[in-house]
C-alpha cells in the first residue's frame, strides 16, 4: 500500500487529516514547535493513536512519519 493510500484510509476511518493529528499531538505534548518531542517515545504516540482512534500499528506509524516530515 502506498503512503498516500494509508493517509486516505486514515482520513476515511477517523475523519482526520495528518494536520489535524499534528494539532492533537501538539496539545498532548507529543509534538513541540513542529517537531517530535525528544522526551516522548514513539511507542507512546502509537499507543495513543491505537487507543483513541482505533488505528492499526501500520496506520499509526504513518501518522508518526508525518510528524517527522514525511509527505509521500
Amino acid at each position: 500500500m502506498s503512503f498516500q493510500a494509508y493517509i486516505d484510509n486514515i482520513k476515511s476511518k477517523t475523519g482526520k487529516t495528518p494536520a489535524e493529528f499534528r494539532t492533537l499531538a501538539e496539545t498532548k505534548g507529543f509534538v513541540v514547535d513542529g517537531a517530535l518531542n525528544p522526551t516522548v517515545k514513539v511507542g507512546e504516540i502509537i499507543a495513543w493513536l491505537k487507543a483513541d482512534f482505533a488505528l492499526g500499528h501500520g496506520h499509526a506509524m504513518v501518522i508518526v512519519a508525518t510528524f517527522k516530515g514525511k509527505t509521500s
